[in-house]
């Protein structure tokens, strides 16, 4: 049974893999290194009213936006904590992310990421 479920999960990624082309998978390769903080950004907030920029960052850092519209900025320090910046984008307001150094990914193969302490939750008990 274990070899026919890896089987079909290698014709599954292989029939994936035909149908992207090399800058599809790099750029998805490039996205998880950013999440992982792996890539060298700067990310500038910008008021298109007022022509100035609001905020810079420069780091190691991963960028997403929720349902809302606001933008979350996580940046991994040198002593390797961690700092997360809000802004609410609006209609004047946008930003715009840059890659600063380029990065080796691959073309050919996917990047896959798991992490076990992940599954694992940690659970602080407060009183």
């Amino acid at each position: 049974m274990f070899k026919k479920i890896v089987f079909v999960s290698c014709i599954f990624f292989c029939s994936l893999a035909m149908n992207c082309s090399d800058s599809m998978i790099a750029s998805n390769n490039i996205s998880k290194a950013a999440h992982q903080f792996e890539i060298f950004r700067r990310v500038v907030f910008y008021n298109g009213i007022t022509d100035t920029y609001i905020l810079t960052i420069e780091a190691y850092c991963s960028v997403t936006k929720d349902e809302q519209g606001k933008l979350a900025v996580t940046i991994r320090t040198e002593d390797g904590r961690f700092l997360k910046h809000y802004l609410g984008l609006s209609d004047n307001v946008t930003y715009f992310a840059e890659q600063i150094q380029p990065a080796k990914v691959s073309t050919s193969r996917y990047r896959v990421l798991f992490k076990p302490k992940a599954i694992v939750p940690y659970i602080n008990i407060v009183n």
